[in-house]
């Protein structure tokens, strides 16, 4: 039947729930990885409280379902709340927490095929309450699959923060992982190289462990910008464990240090960049 001229189209329901949801969050930050074991939600959460020491109210977004790591690396242990039919995000140390660890059994595994991890990415997200949260990191799972898919096209990012180390295999990954946010034309794109040498906590002096400065070239060849690199630091995976992020436990280290420089980088990439629409495509 043909069309009549005063026919409206249909709106997603999933799309205006997650345009009332995210109302009001301006800025816009996707952190993800080419492959796993490079330290992306290390990057993630570190990132959110230097952001949050801008004076900016931040929101940080669990969407690796399979792997949640966000929760236990802010101290975040107590089960989701709900509040008018809508989640209510932890606050941990000032910043606004939302990750499915909370609303599992402990030890559960996560074994969900791929549209049924988009599907809860999308739910969390639409669900959230996220109140006066005006900046919004989203730590995604490793590669380039469905989640990460999904919260492009949802959230639709102003930047995305891409972490690798210097080895020239995690490298190769990071650069398939910069063409994979050209292709979602996200506006802003940088590197993070983690674990860029180790300081010594006794001498000082710099060890270059998997070697440094490497990913510095390879943001030029492919036209992104380098965001910075971060020192390796023997006291983080202790601290994380226990709900301690470095920025926090350690906050004049120089892992801190450099965080925070990157941090600034990035708010100064946001600032007066308006958030496009949270919808789907």
């Amino acid at each position: 039947m043909a069309k009549q001229a005063n026919d409206t189209p249909q709106q997603d329901p999933t799309q205006e729930k997650l345009r009332a949801a995210l109302e009001g969050i301006d800025r816009r930050i996707v952190v993800f990885s080419g492959k796993g074991g490079v330290g992306k939600t290390t990057v993630s959460v570190n990132l959110a409280y230097a952001l949050a020491e801008l004076n900016l109210a931040v929101g940080l977004f669990d969407a690796d379902v399979t792997g949640p790591n966000v929760a236990q690396m802010t101290g975040v242990s107590d089960p989701a709340t709900v509040r008018g039919g809508r989640s209510v995000p932890h606050l941990a140390h000032g910043i606004h927490v939302v990750s499915i660890a909370t609303m599992l059994p402990p030890d559960a595994p996560v074994i969900w095929r791929g549209p049924m991890r988009s599907r809860a990415i999308e739910e969390l997200l639409t669900e959230t309450a996220w109140g006066n949260v005006d900046t919004l990191v989203a730590d995604l799972p490793p590669g380039t699959g469905d989640e990460v898919l999904t919260i492009a096209q949802r959230v639709r990012p102003q930047l995305a923060v891409i972490v690798t180390t210097p080895q020239s295999v995690a490298r190769g990954d990071a650069r398939r992982a910069v063409g994979f946010a050209k292709k979602l034309e996200i506006p802003q794109i940088g590197l993070v190289e983690n674990m860029s040498g180790l300081v010594c906590p006794h001498c000082g002096e710099a060890i270059d462990v998997f070697g440094t400065g490497t990913t510095l070239a390879d943001a030029r060849e492919l036209g992104v910008e380098h965001f910075g690199a971060l020192p390796m630091d023997p006291t983080v995976p202790t601290e994380s464990d226990t709900g301690a992020p470095a920025i926090l436990a350690r906050p004049h280290s120089a892992l801190a240090d450099e965080m925070r420089r990157i941090a600034r980088l990035i708010a100064e990439r946001l600032e007066g960049a308006s958030a496009p629409s949270a919808t789907g495509s």
